[in-house]
């Protein structure tokens, strides 16, 4: 076991006070979970967010069944709610190789947000845009549970392991 549940739980405690630290009520916050990854830490995230917030979803996939990234990034779904003035944080499960967001800020940049910022879980490599917020550094393993998977397995587990 790499983090236990209880250590994810507190990490995820702090990070959503962080959050609401950063933001004020009339912010228009709008928490964006990169699916299918996320769901689990963006669903314990909000519930520590103690601000008025919306959410949505991005979709993009890199990975398919491997257990290092194609390199190359297809969005599979944009959000739907409007970014234009809105203080916009992008929850993320693994930053690896920094591609998709990469691919998906300067997109979502074009939709002029008053902010943008990112939220990992997990942050595994130095890339060109750090996220704002992360709740642990990973090791070079392929880690798997809450909410990653290796295809398509794994995501129910409650704690996150190496594969």
């Amino acid at each position: 076991m790499v983090y236990s549940a209880d250590e994810i739980g507190a990490r995820v405690r702090a990070l959503g006070h962080s959050i609401a630290e950063a933001y004020r009520p009339e912010d228009s916050l709008l928490v964006l979970g990169l699916l299918k990854g996320s769901f689990i830490f963006l669903a314990d995230l909000v519930r520590e967010i103690d601000l008025p917030l919306q959410v949505d979803f991005l979709v993009a996939a890199s990975y398919g069944s491997e257990k290092v990234s194609s390199g190359t990034v297809r969005l599979l779904y944009d959000p739907e709610a409007p970014l234009e003035g809105r203080a916009v944080v992008v929850v993320e499960d693994i930053i690896d190789s920094g591609k998709t967001l990469a691919r998906l800020l300067p997109r979502l940049q074009e939709r002029r947000p008053r902010s943008l910022e990112v939220c990992a879980l997990l942050h595994k490599r130095l890339v060109a845009m750090e996220p704002r917020w992360v709740g642990f550094d990973a090791p070079g393993e392929f880690l798997v549970g809450y909410g990653l998977d290796y295809s398509e397995n794994f995501r129910h587990l409650p704690y996150i392991a190496s594969l």
